[in-house]
Parts: C-alpha cells; sequence; structure tokens
C-alpha cells in the first residue's frame, strides 16, 4: 500500500518551503495555489472585467488558469478533471435532453465513485491532499448543468421551481463556455460550487442586477432591472483572508492537543466517563471544522476579489459580498438547533442537493437526499454512519420542534430556557453525528456509541415513537408545524464536503 507521500502526484518545487515551516508538501502547495488564484482573481476583476474585455478572453483566463493550477497540485492525476467533464459533456451533446440528465449523474457519480474506492485502497484514511475534492466540486457543476438543460429545453416554466426557473438552461454551452465553467480557477480547489445561469452572467457582467438570486430568491419577477454599481471588494477580501488565516492557525494549535484517533483508544474509552466523552467529542469536532472554515472563507475571498459574490446593500447601506458563501460560522455554532445548524454549512452544497434531489422526488425527500450526499462524499463507513444520524435527527428535531417547542412559548422566561436547552444539546447532537465522518472507521465509530449507550439515539427514537401519541391537540402544535418549510430538510445534507 502506497504512502501519502508516494500517493501525492503534484509539484514538488517548493518541498524545501514545506521543509523549512513543518508542513506536508501537499499543504503547501495548496496554500500556494489559493494565493496565486487570489492575485490573478484582482487581475480579472480589473483588466479584463466585462467592459475591458471580451467574454471569451474572460472564458480563456479562467480556464487556462485552472488547468495549470490543477496540473500544479495534482500532476498527472489531474487527468481526472478533464476525463469526468468531457465524458459527461459528450453525453449531453448526444442524448435525449428529456433523460440526459439522469445519464449524466450516472456517468458523474460513477467516476467519481472509482476514485473515491482508489484512493481507499491505496492511501486508506490519509487526509492528503488528493484529487477526490476538486472532482467532487466538478461532479456538482456537471450534473447541475445538465438538469438544468433538462428543466430548460423539456419542461414548462410553470412546471418548475422558483430555483429551477432562475436556473434554466436553454442553450447548449459551446465548448469553451463549458469548459471554462468547470475549470475556472475561483472555485476550482475548494468550491463553492456556483451553478452555470450564474457563472455566464458574471463573465458576461449581468451578475449585478441577479446577485440576490444566488441566496434564495430565485423568482424573476424579484430580480431587479437597474444597473447596480459594484463597489470595490478590497475591504471584505482583506477581513475574510485573515479571518481565514486565524482558522488555520487555530485548527494547527488544536488538533495536536485533541486529536480525534484518541477515539479509538481502549484506555480512552474505558477510563473516562461518559460525560467527558461528549466533552471530547464536541471539541475535537469543533477544533476539525476550522480547516474547512479556513478553506471555504479563502476560497470566499478569491471570488469576492474576481467581482464574484456580491449581493446588494443590507439595511445600513452596506455592501454584502455573501452570494457565493459556503459558510456562516457564527450562525453555524451558535445556532439554537440542528436544522439552523445545517443551513448555513456548506451552504453551496445544501443548493445543489436541493436542486437535484429534494424538489425532484416526492417520497422519501430525506432519504435520497442524504444518500446523494453519501454517495457524493465516498465510501468510507464513517460518512455514512454521520449521514444516517444526520437524517435520523433531522426527523427527530422536527417532531420535538413540533410537538414540544409551543409549550415553551408562553412566556419570555421559558423561551429563554427552551433555547438554552436546544443550544446545549445542538451541540452534542452535532459533535455526536459527525465525529464518525472524522473518524472514517465503522468498528471504532461504534464503540463509541456503544460507550456512549447511544444514548442521543435512543433519546431521538423515544420523540419520534411517543411524542405523536402524548395526544398532544392540534391547536398546540399546529403553528410549530406550519413554521417548518420544505426548505429547511433541503439545507440538512452536504454535512460535510470535503475539498481540501
Amino acid at each position: 500500500m502506497a504512502s501519502a507521500v508516494d500517493y501525492y502526484d503534484g509539484f514538488r518545487t517548493f518541498s524545501w518551503l514545506a521543509d523549512f515551516i513543518g508542513l506536508p508538501i501537499d499543504q503547501v502547495n495548496f496554500v500556494l495555489t489559493q494565493f496565486t488564484a487570489l492575485i490573478l482573481a484582482g487581475l480579472l476583476r480589473t483588466y479584463l472585467s466585462p467592459i475591458a474585455t471580451t467574454p471569451a478572453a474572460r472564458h480563456v483566463y479562467g480556464l487556462t488558469i485552472g488547468l495549470a493550477l490543477g496540473y500544479f497540485c495534482f500532476g498527472r492525476q489531474a487527468i481526472h478533471l478533464a476525463a469526468l467533464p468531457a465524458l459527461c459533456y459528450i453525453a449531453m451533446r448526444t442524448q435525449n435532453p428529456r433523460n440526459m440528465q439522469r445519464v449524466v449523474l450516472a456517468i458523474a457519480l460513477i467516476y467519481l465513485s472509482c476514485i473515491h474506492c482508489h484512493r481507499q485502497i491505496y492511501d486508506y484514511g490519509s487526509y492528503t491532499l488528493d484529487i477526490t475534492g476538486p472532482l467532487m466540486v466538478i461532479t456538482q457543476k456537471v450534473t447541475s448543468l445538465a438538469f438544468s438543460i433538462h428543466d430548460g429545453l423539456t419542461r414548462r416554466e410553470e412546471e418548475l421551481t422558483p430555483m429551477q426557473r432562475h436556473q434554466a438552461v436553454q442553450k447548449m454551452p459551446t465548448t469553451l463556455e463549458y469548459f471554462s465553467y468547470v475549470f475556472h480557477f475561483q472555485a476550482l480547489m475548494a468550491g463553492p460550487v456556483i451553478f452555470y445561469r450564474d457563472y455566464i452572467d458574471f463573465i458576461h457582467g449581468h451578475h449585478m442586477p441577479g446577485a440576490k438570486s444566488l441566496v434564495g430568491f430565485y423568482d424573476k419577477k424579484n430580480e431587479m432591472s437597474e444597473i447596480v454599481m459594484e463597489p470595490s471588494p478590497t475591504l471584505v477580501v482583506v477581513k475574510k483572508i485573515v479571518a481565514s488565516l486565524i482558522c488555520a492557525a487555530i485548527f494547527i494549535t488544536f488538533i495536536p492537543i485533541y486529536p480525534i484517533q484518541r477515539m479509538k483508544e481502549d484506555e480512552f474509552l474505558k477510563n473516562t466517563t461518559a460525560i467527558y466523552k461528549i466533552w471530547y467529542l464536541i471539541l475535537t469536532t469543533m477544533f476539525v471544522r476550522f480547516k474547512y472554515y479556513y478553506a471555504w472563507i479563502f476560497a470566499d475571498a478569491i471570488c469576492n476579489n474576481s467581482g464574484f459574490g456580491f449581493n446588494g446593500y443590507d439595511e445600513g447601506g452596506n455592501a454584502r459580498w455573501d452570494a457565493a458563501s459556503n459558510i456562516d460560522v457564527y450562525k453555524f455554532e451558535m445556532s439554537l438547533n440542528f436544522k439552523g445548524s445545517v443551513e448555513h454549512w456548506n451552504k453551496r452544497t445544501n443548493l445543489w442537493l436541493r436542486l437535484l434531489a429534494y424538489e425532484r422526488v416526492s417520497n422519501n425527500k430525506i432519504f435520497y437526499t442524504y444518500f446523494l450526499s453519501a454517495l457524493w462524499h465516498g465510501f468510507y463507513p464513517g460518512y455514512y454512519l454521520t449521514f444516517a444520524s444526520g437524517a435520523f435527527f433531522t426527523v427527530a428535531a422536527r417532531v420535538v420542534r413540533r410537538y414540544v417547542r409551543p409549550f415553551f412559548l408562553e412566556s419570555e422566561r421559558k423561551q429563554t430556557f427552551y433555547d438554552v436547552l436546544t443550544f446545549t444539546s445542538t451541540r452534542i447532537v452535532m459533535a455526536y453525528t459527525t465525529f464518525s465522518f472524522v473518524l472514517l472507521e465503522f468498528v471504532p465509530s461504534i464503540k463509541v456509541y456503544l460507550y456512549l449507550y447511544l444514548f442521543p439515539h435512543l433519546l431521538g427514537l423515544i420523540a419520534i415513537i411517543l411524542l405523536p401519541r402524548l395526544g398532544l391537540s392540534k391547536k398546540t402544535h399546529k403553528p410549530a408545524a406550519k413554521a417548518e418549510t420544505d426548505h429547511s430538510v433541503a439545507a440538512s445534507n452536504g454535512n460535510v464536503h470535503k475539498t481540501m
């Protein structure tokens, strides 16, 4: 079995820098490509703006840089970045639009699954940078485009949801448009997934009027018709870069102190209390998340520096640059419920799952959406434990909110108590649900569950079975039930995005 160093096929030009700062060469290359992309993004916004040059020049610029950075980071493995979208483009061109989207989805997931399996065979359990990260983002791009073409060419407008209507594509992309969209450097390495319609609007300089569509306002009647002057993103970019570097520093500092691998040690499991195990899970999973915070916030800064991500102005007249954001750290960490947390984690993947799965199936929406998310991530057993638990606790949290929450709305004191209770339980459930995603392995994850007596699972099962049978009146739980929307479930997917 190859070692992590042998498996990594990227350039080793900066091995001296990796040795000097004490980081693996794959991580050094990733950071270098992101800073390079940040600088080149500024040139795209200024010297290659839609006013100063043609769309074709902007396409070529983004495509060329994306290919170069991909080859620098992954070497010969970068061939997969071209092979998967090439096969999907052939399918788009040759298949009937009525079923083409299913063919593209099958091709992309099968290809991605083969790469996942290859990684697990030759580099099991390693977190070395490899081709699966950007390949997962490319899979999101080509499949979302296929479904948008299907919507635009074969379905009536009244049959589409607002999101589908906005993203519908009525014209097959040219080869340049397609591969520029797939390889554009701003979001190649760590996402976020940007949908084709939004990308083409950005290339042509039409993204300002429709900027709000990127965060959920998908109805055309809400789109602005006047020209919006784009403010400078410099201050926002600097703030995001600083925030991302702080997240990287926290991850590097605390992960060695609270390693997730400690949960596999028999000595730790036998000689610590259940309360301490829960506390340790909360800490170690939180510090692991800072790796994703770093990558996603930095990627957001790259998008902003290229001019992408402007989302209008807030009530105070301040420019908002969050249209391409993949994470809201504060809202995720401080959410009062499970639903609120997952809505603000990997937000662009949530939209992708909503576009492909949740809005297109009539039954078992949660199951199909979580299954697609799990398959997209790969085949480590820990992934499936996490997503199975995530689906379970999504249902349990909905039941609790529907039947229990109304009793605490009678006074401000009761509501405060309920908020504190749900905040605490959310932190516990989130750590309990996601640790297996990081641990990866099946048996060690099950052992942790058993040492914790499966207590959260048992409480969730009791809530699902017992609460609806307690005879609560419809008047009691109707307001809470009405407040729940389908969007909350669609957002409760893609728990962790492996794009590092």
